[in-house]
């Protein structure tokens, strides 16, 4: 029997490498395919006793990630050798040097950095995830083709996590929205990108994922028919056009509908572009683009388009190189609809980013491509001594930025991300043309440095030998290119002031009778609410911790000073007998903690204002003990990814005699007596307290904003459905305070 198994598994594996051969996009010459079955019989050999948690032979997991690279992100031979062997390496007792010597230095280059990926210690102190991250952006240096196997990899995980345990899910999806989902946006690779998002939610908020995917199952028969009718008024003059063309409806990714849902605070039948029509036409490139304007025209003759919502990526295409026109047009039934226009080129550019380019290009190699990929990437990659968190979070606003389009005073055209100001351009012409800025002039008028720019802006930079830049210039600019050098310059300055203070610190403590060591320097750090010693030898140098807190601080630690996760995240004692269940209720925590449902000391977060009934998690902060946060809390995810090993599962228990505060926003059309009917319901049917209300109507609209302390979120709910059923109410939904 298990004879017969191991046959068919075998017959599996050798299907699968076939498979991998015959959807490779690029053409593979003899030699490639050599490279690529040496590298599999390599790969089955060294994995040959391994299986995956889900029981099936390991080598299945590296020939997945192999067709990824091969079809979806497009890459040749010696990617797809290495992706057949980025484990080896990891998981056997074979050595890069090995692979240098059975294959090329190119493959065990590939090889060596997906190892170094991997052995990055995931749960040591102070954020050793955002390091890691780090460690794996700077591979980009070696070679971009390391981040994206890097990518696939990732994607094969997540589709095949079933068999984890729920934690484990939740943090690797984490880490997926947080970077890795990011990085295949900037690299364009948009189906990557997609499938990463969606895989992302299915784990962090499956109740969200399962609840989406089910209404897209239930309107997808008045989708078809909706983009039928559409497609077929076009298709009619397209053809008399005798444009070459294929038409395709595209639902919008789960991801990007609940991401709309959460922005604009709508619901899923309220979310009015849930899908995009694609029309990919046939040309030559002398026509490429005369022929997009040819089918804009062509759309727009038959539907209205939103002159707002026109974006022409084909005269300035994305930094990513991704070229389209998409125009959202008035569709029948009152409905918008985005109808993207892209040639065949664009298409495969879109779908598989670099990978596409360099097949357009006359004689460019696959070297060549991703050269022009490092130089775009390599600049947020300039400066490694920042804090890795602060690396991470500049490095990751970079990869997501929409882009504009400014004009320097000879006419060149730069691209720079939204929201980016003046002093931005001044460092993205040269580091150095930065620092000595002076002032700006945008359109020929003097301008602030922090003056935001819009697409279309000229931009002049006025500057001088004797400027520095100060600590509000880091205020002042969005760029992570620009920060890090400013950054950098202030470092300067702070060492040597910090420096001063460390000599003039030790003084002082001697003086006080403190022994002057790590441990003393440390808790002085935790007293005073700082992040590192730099940050307190700096303080002391320029005189803001004076001679009483050192004394407060000196006091403190001859008494009793405390480590102060033992203070902070004290459990409590054994509940007596005698204390009545009221009593109990009113006076213990009404939080539990970890799988032996611990009760601690916590804060609640400000950022979500979590309340009973929510589903929540603890974060162990540094100064602060456990604060609890919502778990579709803005700051989730970004915590559980970057500080994985901090986080504590947490539920609440009975709360009924607790009050908790929620704020909420409603919507409408003003009535006569809208105001009452609300406070009504609240006040005499809800039995909650109203803790403050503003209400407001003009021009016929009514908002209001009601702070309202409740007992849980059962009776908020409740309430909120009440609210909802006042005739003329439109939304009512709950908001955040940061």
């Amino acid at each position: 029997m298990v004879e017969i198994d191991i046959e068919k598994e075998n017959k599996a594996i050798a299907q699968e490498y076939k498979e991998l051969l015959r959807i490779s996009y690029q053409t593979l010459s003899t030699d490639d395919k050599k490279l690529i079955r040496k590298a599999f019989d390599f790969a089955v050999d060294a994995h040959q006793d391994q299986r995956r948690k889900s029981g099936e032979a390991y080598i299945f997991h590296p020939i997945a990630v192999a067709k990824i690279v091969a079809s979806e992100i497009g890459l040749g031979a010696t990617a797809i050798a290495a992706a057949l062997m980025h484990d080896v390496v990891e998981d056997t007792d074979i050595t890069v040097e090995d692979i240098e010597r059975e294959f090329n230095p190119k493959v065990a280059q590939l090889v060596a950095g997906l190892t170094k990926i991997s052995q990055v210690k995931k749960d040591m102190n102070i954020s050793m995830q955002a390091e890691n991250f780090r460690k794996m952006l700077l591979t980009l240096n070696d070679d971009v083709r390391v981040i994206i196997i890097k990518l696939a990899d990732r994607l094969h995980n997540m589709q095949t996590m079933d068999s984890m345990a729920e934690y484990k899910q939740e943090k690797i999806a984490s880490e997926t929205l947080y970077i890795y989902a990011p990085l295949a946006h900037r690299l364009g690779l948009y189906n990557i990108k997609t499938k990463l998002e969606d895989l992302g939610l299915k784990y962090t908020e499956p109740q969200v994922y399962n609840d989406i995917v089910s209404k897209i199952k239930e309107t997808k028969e008045e989708q078809d028919a909706y983009i039928k009718s559409i497609s077929d008024v076009l298709k009619k003059s397209l053809d008399e056009e005798g444009v070459e063309y294929i038409i395709k409806g595209r639902p919008k990714s789960i991801y990007s509908i609940r991401r709309k849902m959460a922005a604009q605070n709508v619901t899923f039948d309220e979310v009015y572009d849930k899908f995009a029509l694609r029309i990919v036409y046939k040309a030559n490139p002398h026509d490429e683009k005369f022929l997009a304007w040819k089918i804009y025209s062509i759309v727009t003759d038959h539907y209205r388009p939103s002159p707002s919502r026109l974006r022409d990526w084909i005269s300035s295409p994305k930094s990513t190189g991704y070229e389209a026109l998409h125009i959202t047009v008035m569709g029948p039934l009152g409905r918008w609809v985005e109808i993207q226009v892209r040639s065949e080129r664009m298409d495969e550019i879109a779908e598989k980013g670099y990978a596409a380019h360099y097949k357009y290009k006359q004689g460019a190699t696959e070297e060549s491509g991703l050269d022009t990929w490092l130089n775009l990437l390599k600049e947020a990659l300039e400066n490694a001594e920042t804090n890795a968190v602060d690396f991470v979070e500049d490095f990751k606003m970079n990869l997501y930025a929409k882009e504009i389009y400014v004009f320097t005073p000879k006419g060149e055209i730069k691209s720079l991300p939204k929201g980016a100001t003046s002093l931005d351009f001044a460092f993205s012409i040269h580091s150095e043309i930065g620092v000595k800025t002076r002032g700006t002039r945008v359109n020929g008028k003097l301008v602030p440095l922090n003056y935001v720019l819009k697409s279309g802006d000229q931009v002049e930079i006025i500057t001088s030998p004797n400027q520095k830049p100060t600590i509000n210039w880091l205020d002042y600019v969005t760029t992570s290119r620009a920060k890090n050098k400013i950054r950098n310059v202030l470092n300067e300055d702070i060492k040597k002031i910090a420096e001063n203070g460390k000599e003039l610190l030790a003084r002082k403590l001697k003086h006080l009778k403190l022994t002057v060591n790590e441990q003393t320097i440390n808790e002085l750090v935790a007293f005073s609410k700082l992040k590192t010693s730099l940050d307190l030898f700096y303080r002391v140098g320029i005189g803001s911790i004076d001679n009483q807190q050192l004394k407060d601080f000196a006091a403190q630690k001859n008494n009793t000073f405390i480590n102060f996760f033992k203070n902070k995240i004290k459990k409590n004692t054994p509940i007596p007998e005698h204390i009545q269940k009221q009593e109990i209720t009113n006076k213990y925590d009404l939080l539990v903690f970890g799988t032996e449902q611990d009760r601690l000391d916590y804060k609640l977060s400000t950022c979500c204002n979590p309340i009973p009934g929510d589903l929540v998690f603890g974060f162990v902060t540094i100064n602060e003990g456990i604060k609890v946060h919502k778990k579709d809390c803005p700051n989730a995810i970004s915590l559980q990814s970057n500080y994985a090993y901090r986080i504590m599962q947490a539920k609440w228990i009975d709360s009924s005699q607790q009050e908790f505060k929620a704020t909420f926003e409603i919507t409408g059309m003003d009535t006569i007596g809208l105001t009452n009917q609300i406070t009504r319901i609240i006040s005499n049917n809800m039995h909650v307290n109203i803790q403050s209300i503003a209400l407001s109507g003009e021009a016929g609209i009514f908002t209001g904003k009601l702070t309202v302390v409740v007992p849980n979120n059962t009776i908020l709910k409740r309430m909120i459905e009440n609210i909802k059923k006042i005739d003329g109410i439109d939304k009512v939904t709950r908001v955040y305070t940061n």
